[in-house]
Protein backbone atom coordinates (compact mmCIF):
# COMPACT_ATOMS: atom_id res chain seq x y z
CA UNK A 1 0.00 0.00 0.00
CA UNK A 2 2.58 1.99 0.42
CA UNK A 3 4.22 2.32 -3.01
CA UNK A 4 0.77 3.22 -4.00
CA UNK A 5 0.66 5.99 -2.11
CA UNK A 6 3.65 6.98 -2.92
CA UNK A 7 2.53 6.56 -6.70
CA UNK A 8 -0.34 8.60 -6.45
CA UNK A 9 0.83 11.42 -4.47
CA UNK A 10 3.96 11.82 -7.73
CA UNK A 11 1.37 11.26 -10.18
CA UNK A 12 -2.14 12.26 -8.80
CA UNK A 13 -5.52 11.35 -10.00
CA UNK A 14 -5.97 12.72 -13.41
CA UNK A 15 -6.19 10.44 -16.26
CA UNK A 16 -3.17 10.98 -17.93
CA UNK A 17 -4.21 10.19 -21.75
CA UNK A 18 -6.09 13.03 -23.23
CA UNK A 19 -6.73 13.64 -27.29
CA UNK A 20 -6.26 17.09 -28.81
CA UNK A 21 -9.11 19.31 -28.57
CA UNK A 22 -11.68 18.37 -32.01
CA UNK A 23 -9.90 15.54 -32.94
CA UNK A 24 -12.41 13.45 -34.14
CA UNK A 25 -14.56 16.25 -35.38
CA UNK A 26 -11.74 16.29 -38.33
CA UNK A 27 -11.11 12.79 -38.32
CA UNK A 28 -13.48 11.92 -41.05
CA UNK A 29 -12.21 14.24 -43.43
CA UNK A 30 -8.53 13.87 -42.51
CA UNK A 31 -8.75 9.94 -43.49
CA UNK A 32 -10.56 10.53 -46.59
CA UNK A 33 -8.08 12.93 -47.65
CA UNK A 34 -5.50 10.60 -47.21
CA UNK A 35 -7.10 7.85 -48.89
CA UNK A 36 -5.95 7.57 -52.99
CA UNK A 37 -8.02 8.02 -55.68
CA UNK A 38 -10.21 5.26 -56.71
CA UNK A 39 -9.02 3.67 -60.44
CA UNK A 40 -11.81 2.81 -62.36
CA UNK A 41 -11.50 -0.82 -63.67
CA UNK A 42 -12.81 -1.44 -67.36
CA UNK A 43 -13.92 -4.93 -67.74
CA UNK A 44 -13.42 -6.47 -71.01
CA UNK A 45 -16.26 -8.56 -73.15
CA UNK A 46 -14.96 -11.84 -73.39
CA UNK A 47 -15.97 -13.95 -76.41
CA UNK A 48 -17.28 -17.22 -75.49
CA UNK A 49 -16.29 -19.80 -78.32
CA UNK A 50 -18.71 -22.65 -79.50
CA UNK A 51 -17.09 -25.13 -77.44
CA UNK A 52 -17.51 -23.51 -74.12
CA UNK A 53 -21.20 -23.19 -74.93
CA UNK A 54 -21.29 -26.69 -76.28
CA UNK A 55 -19.38 -28.33 -73.37
CA UNK A 56 -22.28 -28.87 -70.64
CA UNK A 57 -24.38 -30.22 -72.75
CA UNK A 58 -21.96 -33.05 -74.37
CA UNK A 59 -21.13 -34.10 -70.80
CA UNK A 60 -24.68 -34.38 -69.88
CA UNK A 61 -25.29 -36.54 -73.37
CA UNK A 62 -22.75 -38.37 -72.11
CA UNK A 63 -23.72 -39.31 -68.69
CA UNK A 64 -27.19 -40.19 -70.26
CA UNK A 65 -26.07 -42.25 -72.19
CA UNK A 66 -23.30 -44.26 -69.56
CA UNK A 67 -26.74 -44.21 -67.18
CA UNK A 68 -28.38 -45.75 -70.26
CA UNK A 69 -25.58 -48.83 -70.66
CA UNK A 70 -25.27 -49.36 -67.00
CA UNK A 71 -29.33 -49.63 -67.05
CA UNK A 72 -29.47 -52.25 -69.92
CA UNK A 73 -26.61 -54.33 -68.40
CA UNK A 74 -27.64 -54.33 -65.17
CA UNK A 75 -30.95 -55.60 -66.23
CA UNK A 76 -29.93 -58.42 -68.81
CA UNK A 77 -32.11 -61.61 -67.80
CA UNK A 78 -29.61 -64.17 -66.39
CA UNK A 79 -32.18 -67.09 -67.53
CA UNK A 80 -31.15 -70.31 -66.70
CA UNK A 81 -30.03 -73.04 -69.68
CA UNK A 82 -33.12 -74.75 -71.40
CA UNK A 83 -33.28 -78.75 -71.19
CA UNK A 84 -32.25 -78.88 -74.26
CA UNK A 85 -29.07 -77.01 -74.28
CA UNK A 86 -27.46 -78.32 -71.34
CA UNK A 87 -25.31 -81.63 -72.35
CA UNK A 88 -27.59 -84.36 -70.46
CA UNK A 89 -25.09 -87.64 -70.12
CA UNK A 90 -26.88 -90.78 -69.72
CA UNK A 91 -25.47 -93.37 -67.51
CA UNK A 92 -25.81 -96.85 -68.20
CA UNK A 93 -27.44 -98.62 -65.24
CA UNK A 94 -25.79 -101.83 -66.07
CA UNK A 95 -22.45 -100.50 -65.87
CA UNK A 96 -23.21 -99.61 -62.39
CA UNK A 97 -23.00 -102.88 -59.85
CA UNK A 98 -25.21 -103.72 -57.02
CA UNK A 99 -22.11 -103.61 -54.81
CA UNK A 100 -21.64 -100.13 -55.96
CA UNK A 101 -24.93 -99.14 -55.06
CA UNK A 102 -24.59 -101.01 -51.50
CA UNK A 103 -21.40 -98.73 -50.91
CA UNK A 104 -23.34 -95.14 -51.61
CA UNK A 105 -26.25 -96.06 -49.89
CA UNK A 106 -24.54 -96.95 -46.89
CA UNK A 107 -22.31 -94.25 -46.82
CA UNK A 108 -25.57 -92.02 -47.75
CA UNK A 109 -26.44 -93.12 -44.26
CA UNK A 110 -30.46 -93.99 -45.20
CA UNK A 111 -32.74 -95.85 -43.45
CA UNK A 112 -35.00 -98.28 -45.65
CA UNK A 113 -37.90 -95.51 -45.11
CA UNK A 114 -35.89 -92.62 -46.35
CA UNK A 115 -34.84 -94.30 -49.35
CA UNK A 116 -38.17 -95.45 -50.15
CA UNK A 117 -39.86 -92.01 -49.75
CA UNK A 118 -36.56 -90.32 -51.55
CA UNK A 119 -37.39 -93.12 -54.58
CA UNK A 120 -41.10 -92.09 -54.50
CA UNK A 121 -40.20 -88.43 -54.87
CA UNK A 122 -38.30 -88.88 -57.81
CA UNK A 123 -40.18 -90.92 -59.66
CA UNK A 124 -43.03 -88.13 -59.01
CA UNK A 125 -41.46 -85.89 -61.06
Amino acid sequence: MKEEDILLKKLGKENSFKVPDGYFENLTSEVMNKLPEKEKVVFKEESVSTWTRLKPLLYLAAMFVGAALIIRVASTDHKPAAVDEVAVTEVDTEAVSDEMLDVALDRAMLDDYSLYVYLSDASVE
